[in-house]
């Protein structure tokens, strides 16, 4: 049976409301357009996310359930805060986002990842206009983990993460659940679950409930130095 698709003009940033996303595959949205940061930033405003693999066309989607997390409630395992303690690792925000975003992409292999050319250069530039952040997982100087994401008011859009040693992403999330909690962060968009995010406490909202909550917070204001390069320590 066919199914009909929006196709998204090129010039207006207009995207068909949430509610009229497919059932299956679940969220689809629509199709076309570009990555321009204009687009984007009005894309998270209203619950919509970019995810296509290489040679496919732009899709955009708006999935339900939603997986998020609520920051002050992120409870890490005993076990985790005693590797932490022993693992000498050094946790920092916005010191290597490209680098994040690449690693994000690379670590996957090319046959695995759904951040194209096309996706990392978009999220670069919109971490230069102030719009996308990175965690940092060091150990010996050495990036070993990390995640990123957008910035929408109280909501943080989290894109992706990736690790290269033992609980790196882990350590990544629970520090700045941590930290965002505590410049007045309210939720953590993670899309779509998974078991890894199960594990740490993600919970599934309804699309409309989500897109409730997003549409109270996206206009909140931060404490200042939120999202200021710094190291992040508990």
């Amino acid at each position: 049976m066919a199914l009909y698709l929006p196709e998204l003009d090129p010039v207006d940033l207009q995207f068909p409301h949430p509610d009229t996303a497919l059932d299956d595959p679940n969220g689809l949205l629509a199709f076309g357009g570009d990555l321009s940061i204009r687009r984007l930033i009005q894309a998270y405003q209203q619950g919509i996310f970019p995810w296509y693999a290489e040679g496919e066309p732009l899709l955009w989607w708006s999935p339900t359930p939603r997986a998020v997390i609520v920051p002050d409630q992120f409870k890490p395992s005993k076990s985790l805060k005693k590797f932490y303690r022993k693992s000498g690792y050094q946790v920092t925000l916005n010191h290597a986002c490209h680098q994040v975003i690449e690693q994000c992409a690379f670590s996957r292999g090319a046959d695995a990842t759904w951040i194209t050319p096309a996706m990392i250069q978009a999220y670069k530039d919109l971490h230069d206009r102030g719009h996308c952040h990175s965690v940092e997982v060091w150990q010996d100087s050495q990036l070993i983990g990390g995640l990123y994401g957008i910035s929408v008011g109280a909501v943080f859009c989290g894109e992706s993460m990736f690790s290269l040693a033992d609980n790196a992403s882990k350590i990544a999330l629970w520090q700045f659940c941590e930290h965002f909690s505590a410049h007045q962060g309210q939720l953590v968009d993670c899309q779509i679950m998974n078991p890894h995010l199960a594990s740490l406490g993600a919970q599934e909202l309804p699309r409309d409930a989500f897109l409730k909550s997003l549409a109270h917070m996206k206009c909140a204001i931060l404490t200042a130095d939120c999202y200021t390069p710094q190291l992040i320590t508990l």
